[in-house]
């Protein structure tokens, strides 16, 4: 290898679909100051009293019907794409797929890398829209791991992409696609993951990254304002999180007599339980129980050619340039 390599991040998802590894991915994940920023005495009551003796069998439960092709989603996705694009640049470039919390994990990578003799790092996180509670939760790791070290390799970071056209274009044709096979609905809904509002409030550029994409995609999409809208899921807690809730949104737009709606989730890569259960199940039941009649949801880019054609020239223009 030239000793260059790329890392692409993900956020990370369970060993296992069972409440064990649901719990140590949980803990891991939820201990991240970046991720909840509680103090943390109150916190590590929460979470260990509260969350993941409850929350832990739950989630596990709704991991195990994902698990059919016999890992996460999210992380053969992922895989996926990383193959993609490894096989774009060539075996002179190393490209791996790292998580920050969970397996493969970003230190163990690092560390197979350097030991291959990988000087200079090309990160890239697998999030669209900058936020301190993913990406730089990511830089925070890296950083960690090179503390202390006399002779650190030159890094660099692809910071976010919410508004790389290439990436909007990619965004656009899958729901071109999808719309030339089912027809297009009366509404499309952009659901990206919610954050707490005090953390924009606090000066993260997340819901202006959000709001950029979704601008962009209907302006390629060549829709009116009343054809789409954006909303936030996943919200966790009592704390006021970035709205309107897209599971809110789902039940006003049916009894409102909105009859069909497609939903795309534009600040996920890769297609995991955020949206396979939470958009493409629990977003469906709500939807239909509230008078809807049609709910269709769109895959994320995933490994697709547009995907990973886009990361492919992002990468080459980068590396190119040092």
């Amino acid at each position: 290898m030239s000793g260059k390599a790329v890392i692409l991040i993900n956020l990370g998802t369970p060993d296992n679909p069972d409440s064990a590894g649901v719990r140590a991915f949980l803990k891991d994940f939820l201990s991240d100051r970046r991720v909840v920023e509680v103090p943390r005495p109150i916190w590590w009551l929460i979470l260990n009293l509260i969350i993941l003796p409850f929350r832990s069998p739950k989630v596990a439960k709704k991991y195990q019907p994902l698990w059919a092709m016999g890992d996460s989603p999210l992380r053969l996705f992922s895989q996926r794409l990383v193959a993609g694009i490894q096989e774009k640049l060539g075996q002179d470039i190393a490209v791996e797929l790292a998580m920050t919390y969970g397996k493969p994990g970003l230190v163990e990578v690092i560390e197979e890398l350097e030991a291959k003799g990988a000087k200079e790092f090309y990160f890239v996180p697998l999030y669209p829209q900058y936020s301190a509670t993913t990406t730089a939760a990511a830089m925070d790791a890296v950083a960690r791991y090179f503390m202390g070290r006399r002779d650190i390799p030159q890094w660099s970071w692809l910071r976010n992409y919410h508004d790389e056209q290439a990436y909007i274009e990619a965004l656009a044709d899958s729901v071109r696609a999808h719309w030339q096979t089912h027809g297009q609905s009366d509404r499309l809904l952009m659901s990206f993951h919610g954050i707490p509002k005090r953390n924009v409030d606090l000066g993260d550029p997340y819901q202006q990254h959000c709001q950029e994409t979704a601008e962009s995609l209907a302006k390629a999409l060549g829709l009116n304002s009343d054809q789409w809208l954006m909303t936030y899921q996943s919200r966790l807690g009592k704390a006021e999180w970035l709205q309107p809730y897209t599971d809110k949104t789902v039940a006003e737009l049916a009894k409102s007599g909105v009859k069909s709606v497609d939903v795309i989730a534009p600040s996920f890569a890769a297609d995991c339980l955020e949206t396979l259960e939470e958009l493409d199940t629990e977003a469906a039941e709500i939807f239909y129980e509230n008078g809807g009649e049609s709910f269709s949801y769109i895959p994320c880019l995933n490994d697709s050619e547009k995907h990973v054609g886009f990361f492919t020239d992002i990468i080459k223009r980068k590396l190119s340039s040092h």
